[in-house]
């Protein structure tokens, strides 16, 4: 007998019982969800915005020929998204559809069933999220615990615009992605 074997049966050999895990307390917050959610997206320097605010954001800002990909039901996609993700180098804004978000903290959830591109939140200049308000959670654990076994390649919570404070302490938004972020409540 090997001696990686002869180890590993003397751990069989040891016969513990299995213990149950934790309980784990019910964390929860005192005020309603949207305003919690609200006061966590604004925290994280993004914003939270109906559809007609979205509306006269996008007027406002008259951007030159913009280019705009959508994969959310209230908004048409003006472009069509092409195969490879580096010909979305000259993205201007993107709206994707949230699966759900948490109140304590402004994270949302995104999976790659609703992303045709992984990148498309990171190269874009512009993010909007449109997200149900059905579909806010209190915290993350209860978050964790809708998200579940879903079978996903890949997934990820977006809770604010790219940024960084460890260049001489300056907070510098859109460093590393998205210089904005708007969340449409629906």
């Amino acid at each position: 007998m090997s001696s990686k074997a002869f180890i590993l049966s003397a751990i069989r050999g040891i016969g513990q019982k299995g213990k149950p895990l934790p309980e784990l307390p019910s964390f929860g917050i005192e005020e309603e969800l949207e305003s919690a959610f609200r006061k966590s997206i604004e925290a994280n320097k993004g914003q939270v915005v109906n559809q007609e605010e979205f509306s006269e954001w996008l007027r406002a800002n008259n951007f030159p020929k913009i280019v705009v990909a959508s994969t959310s039901i209230p908004f048409s996609a003006t472009i069509s998204l092409p195969e490879d993700p580096h010909e979305l180098d000259d993205l201007n804004l993107a709206i994707l559809e949230g699966q759900l978000g948490v109140a304590e903290n402004g994270a949302i959830w995104l999976d790659d069933r609703h992303l045709p591109h992984r990148a498309l939140p990171f190269i874009t200049e512009h993010l909007v999220i449109v997200l149900l308000k059905s579909r806010l959670f209190p915290t993350m654990h209860q978050a964790y615990e809708e998200i579940g076994n879903q079978h996903s390649g890949f997934g990820l919570f977006i809770a604010g615009p790219s940024k960084t404070a460890d260049i001489e302490q300056s907070l510098v938004i859109g460093a590393h992605g998205a210089m904005s972020l708007r969340v449409i409540l629906v």
